[in-house]
């Protein structure tokens, strides 16, 4: 079977394999233990090991390597489960192979050419084969998935391997499960049972590794712990898979500044392992062809470009996408090619018999395509495109001028304050006749490109060679860099396919006042100050209409800082609205994520160097103990493109080879100042000795070439009085290219990749210690708890993320704020949590034994909880709101547990408390809306707002308000407390059966409440009877009351207000001393009304207890309370209710127990 071509890590790790065959290119090798002699005692440990696997995951027997010549770098291309089988391969290799191999001079030729050769099989096999997907397969896959890890429905499993997880040095052969949001593993073997459920969101490290014991295996690291898969089949599609779904959980989850509703991943519901391959696809024919998002590989063609300078045909791949064209040799050459679709004139086929077409382009060009497999589709599909791309719109904009002998054009004529000049053709126009040694290179330098013009082709549709890089290299002339910008950048793709939309975008953001103005006008005079450009108010102004309409067209990034600096250099070279799209370029494409709000693209580059530095600079790496000095000393090269640290005639060919190789140029330039100051880094004794050395080098490169006035250039003498031994710019950057120059494209997107996840999971790591160390001052939990609660609090929040697009939680997600608002949690997310969390309910999971009337109190008790914990009404919980709250009912002391819930039931006066009136229905207050209470319940009557809920501007004055509000916040004393009303009361009493619900001395608390409630009756009617036979106090009579004359008769039903009518027991007349049953109201253990113990608190006569007629509301209950000191006292004495609330919780076990029902219960 032929295999996606794979690079081998190790040859012959621990002598598993044996060469059977060779030749100057391939290797056949047998695995140890199968065939003839079974290779003693390590064939029979590779045989035992092979046979106990899954057989989906047995290693071949069979295989088939490439080695690139002069190299020892080998390649898996083939493996078979037997000699007759490989042998086939290996016949076919022979014959139509061997005899091509030999016209390439080049190693890397035949590697390429082999590899191209090989995925030319794959793709014929799979095309003749249909597929090998495994529809009833999947769909049992899918079922024990479900059944094993309990996880919702919802979860969508994308694929599965066989592989075995290590641990320890014992594997474990099973399955690994790869869905939306979790990597699972399930093993059961011997009784020994494995299971594993991680999410992405938590992964910080995934790579490949190899070691002496695993050849090759996949490290995931997660809260700090390795774990390791290996003996997949196919390895590096296993690991491409994880990556991708890793990069979207962070993305969506983390950096929702870059992820869009758009996103062609958006719906986790409907992401498939063939969705996630086309996305990675997508994206990595995007970046390397530098081309606009909206664009999509749609089809792709092997053949030969015919390179008329060279007189040679090149090998490599078509890439159709819905308005390019594009091409990319694969013989070493570098040769690459981008055709837009709106260029094309005619599609031709000369040659049937080669399988040719030619391509032709305005301007009298053509490109020869031939050895094409289905040439006629892909002519066909050029044609069918072109007639889509020829609309009015691109039409016009193909006449966009490209080079400066074309006629200028106005952009935008709304706005004729558009500068349509580059600002430096204003400040130091290029004179023609100066004769100066400097302006004689320089037109040297443009002579040598039109050169180049001639023979690879201007503009749109140029072959970009290596050739191009060495002119690059050398410097762009001035009259050429801001055209030659925009090519390489794809800028000029942007700008012709979007006539006037700068224009458009300034008519709708000038006059605008927002943050980002604000930011934008305090740092336009910090922009290049010494330049006579910015001195001027026509700089200013251009600069300040590219970035405020840059903060328009996308809100999410707005405005960072050194986003000014880039800005002003691009204008000096290019016109207003080019240097527009060559901002958008570079925010967007080529430096993704690091203008934004934690520069998070700028971090995952400086690990990039790191790993860099420890490749490369060994030396350096020994010598210093911590590589992240490096990290914060860069940062600044990498945003602003090292034009912060050079002289602007210097820092502007640094500018050229980043728009040429990307952030590559970048990386290999910062090796190269670490390695030009090596020998004076390593006798540094500390960082600031190595700042000042990397200072006093960038003030001495210098650019002996540039034709700037001494008026423009920037380079400063040195601070002391000792000479420096200048460098010069040009030879910086040609020693970074040779020096470091085999540090290729792909694995620079590959190290971005892998270091995205552990900047990210640094950044939330950090977050994390923030809150804690800000929570541990005022919670009694230990630190492994706080960290445990805050990771069940952070997935709260995200569980309702994982299966939805658009989650009001994900927009409660926002790192800009301080670390404590930085996650939380809605009312419902809040209440989920909180019942996992509840000390007071043992048997909340044991659904035989709860009951429905207990869970229903529990849930409103929990929206009660919430509303108090709550403090400023937003309607969110932060963590530490929330972990204050569960401090109280972990580790409070039985009088602090109690006030607790007496608080709980103090609801505000108003249209709530009347819906308890004795007519009324009842349903609870927490049923109510959440609006309702706000608007109408506040104790000030004002709705109080967080000061960043908006998401504009920050109140950093109303910040330092609550934070000296909160300072002086004292300890609240009980005698502070309000009175609690009769139906508030009775709510309380509720509270207290449910929480006493299913506990071992249930019936004793059931009777501690009734004889607490009784004898607060009847101490409540005590005081009534004393104040109304007071001398002062004259009774009414009422005509309709009648005298109870037996004082064992239960009032009237109306007589009292609906919560607290007496209602007899099933066993007969209801007691102080015999509980109610368990779903009984705590209403029903009121004792009977009597003379002296009448709960209706009126005003008449003890004696005389007035008959309310149903429509008869009077004035019953409304004066009827009592305080928290007789609540907490009559309590006291009772001590089955004191030993409850004194019980000692097992955080430990709660926590656990959350953590294993969290994800269950979202089901």
């Amino acid at each position: 079977m032929w295999l996606k071509p794979e690079e081998v890590l190790l040859k012959s790790a621990l002598k598993l394999w044996v060469t059977e065959r060779s030749n100057q290119y391939f290797l056949l090798q047998r695995r140890r233990g199968y065939g003839e002699g079974g290779g003693g005692i390590t064939g029979l440990l590779v045989g035992t090991l092979d046979t106990v696997l899954d057989s989906t995951a047995k290693v071949a027997p069979y295989r088939i390597l490439h080695q690139t010549p002069d190299s020892q770098v080998y390649w898996s291309i083939a493996c078979g489960a037997s000699l007759e089988e490989i042998s086939q391969h290996w016949d076919w290799l022979q014959v139509n192979i061997m005899r091509t191999l030999s016209v390439f001079d080049s190693g890397d030729d035949i590697t390429s050419f082999v590899q191209g050769k090989i995925r030319g099989l794959i793709a014929e096999e799979s095309k003749s084969g249909g597929g090998d997907e495994d529809p009833e397969g999947f769909r049992e896959a899918v079922l024990r998935f479900e059944r094993l890890f309990g996880l919702p429905k919802r979860e969508k499993l994308v694929t599965y391997f066989s592989c075995s997880y290590w641990r320890g040095r014992v594997p474990n052969q099973g399955w690994i499960y790869l869905s939306t949001n979790f990597i699972c593993f399930y093993s059961y073997l011997l009784g020994n049972e494995v299971k594993l459920v991680f999410s992405w969101d938590e992964v910080s490290r995934l790579e490949r590794t190899s070691s002496v014991l695993l050849a090759e295996s996949i490290r995931v690291s997660v809260r700090g712990e390795d774990h390791f898969f290996s003996m997949f089949l196919r390895l590096q599609q296993t690991f491409l898979l994880m990556q991708q779904l890793a990069d979207y959980t962070i993305t969506r989850l983390f950096d929702k500044e870059t992820f869009s509703t758009d996103h062609p991943l958006s719906d986790p519901l409907h992401i498939t392992q063939r969705a996630l391959e086309v996305h990675a696809r997508n994206q990595a024919f995007r970046a390397f062809f530098r081309l606009p998002q909206e664009e999509n590989l749609c089809e792709v063609y092997e053949s030969f470009l015919w390179v008329p300078f060279s007189h040679y045909n090149t090998l490599g791949k078509v890439c159709v996408s819905e308005r390019y064209l594009c091409f990319a040799s694969q013989d070493g050459s570098q040769c690459h090619l981008i055709i837009p679709l709106r260029e094309v004139v005619s599609v031709e086929l000369p040659d049937r018999s080669s399988r040719a077409l030619s391509v032709c382009v305005r301007g009298k060009r053509a490109f020869r395509f031939s050895e094409v497999r289905d040439f006629e589709r892909l002519a066909a599909t050029i044609r069918r495109k072109c007639s889509t791309s020829s609309s009015p719109q691109h039409s016009a904009s193909a006449q966009l001028p490209l080079c400066d002998d074309e006629e200028d054009v106005m952009v935008g004529q709304t706005q004729a304050a558009v500068s349509t000049e580059a600002l430096m053709n204003v400040f130091h126009p290029h004179d023609a006749e100066n004769l100066d040694p400097k302006m004689l290179k320089e037109r040297m330098k443009e002579q040598s490109w039109q050169i180049h013009f001639a023979e690879y082709g201007r503009g749109s549709g140029m072959f970009c060679t290596k050739k191009t890089r060495d002119l690059v290299v050398r410097g762009v002339p001035e009259t050429l860099r801001g055209e030659l910008w925009m090519l390489f950048s794809g800028a000029v793709n942007d700008m012709a396919t979007h006539p006037g939309y700068y224009a458009t975008l300034l008519d709708e953001c000038m006059g605008n006042s927002s943050l980002a103005c604000d930011e934008i006008e305090r740092d336009l005079h910090r922009s290049l100050p010494e330049h006579p450009a910015f001195q001027t108010d026509t700089g200013i102004s251009a600069l300040r209409r590219v970035l405020t309409a840059y903060a328009h067209r996308n809100p999410k990034i707005g405005y960072c800082q050194a986003m000014n600096i880039l800005t002003s250099v691009l204008l000096l070279y290019a016109k207003e609205e080019e240097a527009f799209w060559l901002l958008v370029a570079v925010c967007e494409r080529m430096l993704p994520d690091y203008f934004n709000r934690r520069i998070i693209g700028a971090l995952v580059d400086q690990a990039v160097f790191e790993e860099l530095i420890r490749d490369h600079l060994t030396a350096l790496t020994d010598h210093m103990t911590d590589l992240s000095f490096f990290s914060s000393v860069s940062l600044s090269w990498f945003l602003t493109l090292f034009i912060s640290v050079l002289p602007i005639e210097s820092a502007v060919n640094v500018v050229d080879c980043f728009f040429y190789d990307g952030i590559r140029a970048v990386l290999q330039l910062a090796l190269a100042v670490l390695h030009y100051n090596m020998d004076n880094l390593l006798c540094c004794h500390d960082d600031a000795e190595a700042v000042t050395i990397l200072n006093r080098f960038f003030d001495s490169v210098t650019n002996k070439d540039s034709p700037l006035p001494a008026t423009v250039q920037q380079a400063s003498a040195p601070a002391n009085n000792k000479p420096a031994q200048s460098v010069d710019i040009s030879d910086l950057i040609k020693e970074a290219y040779e020096r470091f120059g085999e540090i290729r494209w792909e694995e620079v997107e590959n190290m971005r990749k892998r270091s995205k996840l552990y900047v990210i999971q640094t950044l939330e790591e950090t977050t994390k210690q923030n809150v804690l160390r800000v929570v541990a001052q005022d919670v009694k939990f230990s630190g492994p708890q706080l960290d445990e609660l805050y990771l069940l609090f952070k997935r709260q929040h995200f569980i309702s993320c994982y299966w939805s697009v658009c989650s009001s939680a994900l927009q409660n997600h926002d790192p800009s704020l301080p670390y404590l608002d930085q996650y939380q949690l809605g009312q419902s997310q809040f209440t989920a949590l909180f019942n996992l969390l509840l000390p007071w309910t043992p048997n909340t999971h044991d659904h035989t034994r709860s009951h429905s009337h207990t869970h229903s109190h529990l849930h409103s008790l929990a929206r009660s909880v919430f509303r108090l914990a709550d403090e400023n009404a937003d309607g969110l919980v932060n963590f530490k709101e929330f972990i204050c709250t569960l401090d109280i009912l972990y580790n409070g002391s039985f009088t602090e547990k109690l006030k607790f819930l007496f608080k709980l039931h103090l609801q505000p006066g108003g249209p709530i408390c009347k819906t308890f009136g004795p007519s009324a229905s009842t349903l609870p207050a927490e049923e109510l809306s959440l609006s309702t209470r706000f608007s109408e319940c506040a104790d000030d009557g004002v709705i109080r707002k967080s000061p960043e809920r908006g998401r504009g501007k920050i109140d950093l004055q109303e910040y330092l308000k609550q934070w000296q509000d909160e300072l002086q916040k004292k300890e609240e004393s009980i005698k502070d407390l309000p009175r609690i009303k009769q139906t508030q009361f009775v709510r309380l009493s509720k509270t207290l059966y449910s929480v006493f619900h299913g506990d071992e001395e249930e019936e004793s608390l059931y009777r501690a409440v009734a004889r607490v409630t009784s004898l607060l009756l009847r101490m409540e009617e005590v005081g009534r009877r004393l104040q109304d036979n007071s001398p002062t106090k004259t009774p009414q009579t009422n005509p309709n009351t009648t005298p109870q004359t037996n004082p064992d008769t239960p009032a009237d039903s109306d007589s009292a207000p609906t919560p607290l009518t007496p209602e007899p027991c099933s066993g007969g007349d209801h007691s102080p001393n015999t509980p109610p049953p368990p779903d009984s109201s705590p209403s029903d253990t009121s004792p009977p009304s009597t003379a002296t113990s009448s709960p209706t608190g009126t005003s008449s006569s003890a004696i005389d207890t007035p008959v309310e007629t149903p429509g008869d509301s009077s004035t019953a209950g409304e004066d009827w309370s009592f305080s928290f000191e007789q609540i907490l006292a009559s309590l006291l004495n009772e001590p089955a209710v004191v030993r409850f609330f004194e019980r000692t919780v097992d955080a430990h076990k709660l926590i656990e127990n959350a953590r294993r029902n969290q994800l269950r219960d979202a089901r």
